[in-house]
């Protein structure tokens, strides 16, 4: 099974470095308390990003949705900016890394004295570690591209979980991507609690119909960095783009699909629920990947 988190193996990564809490340990020696908030009650947000000729790409739209991530939930990050983006790139340098990697950061509200959802039982925090790896998309999901099977399980509206906060409470995620697997599918297609189609279980959902590309409105789906560059360039290039609501019947009759995000980039879709697209990958999807490229590019070098 090809999907898009499938990464190149790459034997370096047995040597790397981990940053937990200011110390940088072995990847089978790094760990956090068991009474962390992350481990209890899921209690913690998170990023993933790339890294390309030594910068991380799209690094203000990251930091952006990371900070007020943190300010919607409460969780101190602990650091400004300034300092959250110097400790990125030490981890980076600490490990060597210029090219074709991947970064998971990942703040949790703290260590707690009793397994417990409430803040007052916080005895130090936050936690925060970032895991740097060299991690290349295995180019095998783009020549096959992926299949989605529709999951029963909804995304809950944003006042029970606001789905554009990158939480650690992803349960009803991994879930959906259980059935799928189980349906012989790669990844899940999710549905909003209306019907309509609202993203997939890690990755951005987008159809193409008509030259016309479409996603969702994005009230129940993660603000996704790939898929805002891709409304942009759609914008910028004049590309007709709709952000509205769709079915999972217009997704399967579509010309062509794909999906998005920060480790893979676009991904063509090649069957959702066992029907075969007639274009994977399609002319919209090459052309958006290559200015996707293109735009990634543009980002590094102005951080030259």
């Amino acid at each position: 099974m090809v999907t898009t988190h499938s990464a190149v193996p790459d034997p370096r990564n047995a040597d790397v470095l981990v940053y937990v809490d200011g110390a940088y340990v072995p990847r089978d020696q790094a760990a956090v308390s068991v009474f962390d908030s992350a481990f209890t009650v899921g209690d913690g947000v998170w990023e993933g990003m790339r890294v390309q000729r030594g910068r991380i790409a799209f690094l203000d739209r990251h930091l952006d949705r990371l900070f007020h991530a943190s300010t919607v939930t409460g969780i101190d990050l602990g650091m400004d900016r300034a300092d959250m983006t110097d400790l990125l790139y030490a981890v980076l340098r600490r490990n060597t890394m210029d090219d074709g990697a991947h970064i998971r950061l990942m703040v949790s509200r703290g260590v707690k004295s009793t397994p417990s959802q409430h803040p007052s039982n916080l005895v130090a925090g936050p936690t925060v570690v970032i895991i740097a790896e060299f991690k290349e998309a295995d180019p095998r999901a783009w020549e096959r591209g992926i299949r989605l099977h529709t999951s029963s399980i909804r995304r809950p509206p944003p006042d029970t979980l606001d789905q554009r906060i990158n939480s650690h409470s992803k349960l009803h995620e991994v879930m959906a991507l259980r059935e799928a697997t189980a349906a012989g599918a790669d990844e899940a297609l999710m549905l909003d609690v209306h019907g309509y189609v609202a993203t997939c279980n890690a990755t951005h959902f987008f159809m193409v119909s008509a030259d016309e590309v479409w996603t969702s409105t994005g009230e129940h789906c993660l603000a996704g960095i790939t898929r805002s560059v891709v409304v942009d360039l759609c914008l910028d290039h004049g590309i007709p783009i709709h952000q509205a609501e769709f079915t999972p019947q217009d997704a399967r009759l579509a010309d062509e699909a794909f999906v998005t995000g920060t480790f893979g980039g676009l991904t063509p879709v090649a069957a959702i629920d066992r029907v075969d697209l007639p274009r994977r990958p399609g002319p919209m999807t090459t052309r958006l990947r290559d200015l996707y490229r293109s735009a990634v590019e543009a980002d590094i070098a102005a951080r030259a």
